[in-house]
């Protein structure tokens, strides 16, 4: 396992649409949790689950990884193999991508300089909107200025790349500032950044805010506005659209979740935590305290697990493709049914692409397809908001239907 996934579940309140595995703490058991996790790295090696190699890339997610304390989250690294003062690690060899998530309240200029020295190499920030209005609605912890300051601090304290979370598609009750949170965004002139349509998930409050009719949906329409209005500002300043929700400038796209996307194998360690092997999909139980006492008394946290057919691989492996630029391979194109083909193509949801090297946005016409012997296939910007209608038409060639 070269990909690396450790899910810090600990947040100081839960936001309105959040459904992730957290556990909110006023004081957060960091000593505790570095513990349990190592504790399930060491089971994993018995297993023979996990190996010694050195990690191209570790991602430390949540919850709020940025409430972790800068000493503890360096032993962390230290015992996982990536911290930065490693002896290993000063002749030479390549450093891996080290992404830690972020909430701007949480960023000093101390903090930072520390995560630096750790080993840290990239910061995602939790911004999600610069309007108090929608911050507030959301339930985040921080402020909109706090989100300027955050930025002016990782850059100082020697960051070398830096991304930003922001949500659309907000209920239709809540003050638009989507433009503005999108200019806002440019003017900081961040690495990255990753675009997020809100998604309504059960057992969250804003599921039950919907369900007692006190927020509406914002509807396909202004979803798919801000999709694109999106793309046009970020293509404008200098981005690349290279996944579904996430932009970059040259050399700064997210090598973790581009091997997600890649169908690479990767380990996940902490409560929810996933993994895979290319073949075998397994996950933790959730509960912050649940898994703390299974890692404690020697047991094993593994609560599912499915083994995916050579269907599903094809199936998965064709989402995540059309969910980046790069796109499908020409060697893969023979898995797609040909008629829906045609007219995704002839509707310029589709287009010719090369993989790894993605060329300019092609003139579209009905002989795309044809053209597209030599190259891969990749979705345009229109096509990838029909995402979801469009992979299962797609493949139903491959499945026999």
């Amino acid at each position: 396992m070269r990909h690396v996934y450790v899910h810090v579940p600990f947040c100081r309140r839960r936001c309105s649409y959040c459904d992730f595995s957290i556990a909110v703490r006023k004081a957060i058991p960091a000593r505790g949790f570095v513990e349990a996790v190592v504790r399930e790295r060491e089971f994993r090696r018995e297993q023979g689950e996990w190996d010694d190699e050195p990690l191209e890339t570790l991602y430390l997610g949540g919850g709020t990884p940025s409430l972790v304390p800068p000493a503890e989250l360096e032993r962390l690294l230290e015992i996982l193999g990536v911290a930065a003062r490693r002896p290993d690690r000063e002749h030479g060899a390549p450093r891996p991508e080290i992404t830690l998530e972020a909430n701007p309240d949480d960023v000093t200029l101390a903090v930072a300089e520390a995560w630096v020295r750790a080993g840290v190499s990239r910061v995602s920030l939790g911004v999600q909107s610069f309007s108090a209005a929608v911050l507030s609605w959301m339930h985040r912890t921080h402020t909109a200025p706090q989100s300027g300051f955050a930025v002016e601090v990782l850059r100082r304290a020697g960051i070398p790349s830096l991304s930003i979370d922001l949500i659309f598609g907000l209920p239709r009750e809540v003050p638009s500032a989507f433009s503005a949170d999108l200019e806002r965004a440019v003017e900081l002139e961040p690495d990255h950044l990753s675009v997020y349509g809100l998604a309504v998930e059960p057992r969250t409050p804003l599921h039950r805010w919907i369900a007692r009719g006190v927020a509406t949906p914002a509807g396909a329409g202004r979803w798919a506005d801000e999709f694109l209005l999106a793309h046009r500002a970020l293509v404008a300043a200098g981005y690349e659209h290279y996944e579904v929700s996430n932009h970059a400038r040259p050399g700064h796209r997210a090598v973790h979740n581009s091997a997600y996307w890649s169908g690479a194998p990767y380990a996940g360690l902490g409560p929810s935590a996933h993994r895979f092997d290319g073949r075998t999909r397994s996950w933790n139980l959730d509960p912050w305290s649940a898994y703390e006492k299974v890692m404690r008394t020697g047991g094993d946290p593994t609560v599912g697990q499915e083994t995916l057919t050579p269907a599903q691989r094809s199936l998965e492996r064709t989402y995540l493709a059309l969910r980046t630029s790069d796109g499908l391979a020409p060697d893969e194109i023979d898995r797609l049914n040909p008629r829906v083909l045609r007219r995704a193509v002839d509707a310029g949801w589709i287009e010719p692409s090369t993989v790894g090297n993605p060329q300019p946005r092609a003139a579209r016409d009905s002989g795309a397809a044809d053209r597209s012997a030599a190259a891969g296939l990749r979705l345009t910007t229109e096509g990838w908001l029909r995402l979801d209608e469009l992979i299962p038409a797609l493949t139903t060639w491959a499945q026999g239907g």
